[in-house]
């Protein structure tokens, strides 16, 4: 894996989140998203924070 990955997290119309590396989102497939977050640094930090969305009612689990 490239140091210098970058994660999202998206929120797609159904209302799902899920996290993708930065070269998925960003460019032609940001319109496919109803929200996003992000960058994050690792995967391990947007799954944390994915889970605080979640919690938050502004994500549902997939």
């Amino acid at each position: 894996m490239d140091a210098t990955q970058t994660w999202y997290i998206v929120k797609h119309p159904e209302g799902s989140c899920e996290i993708l590396p930065s070269e998925l989102v960003v460019g032609e497939n940001e319109s496919a998203f109803v929200e996003r977050w992000g960058p994050f640094a690792s995967q391990g930090e947007a799954i944390a924070r994915r889970v605080g969305l979640i919690r938050a009612g502004k994500c549902q689990p997939v």
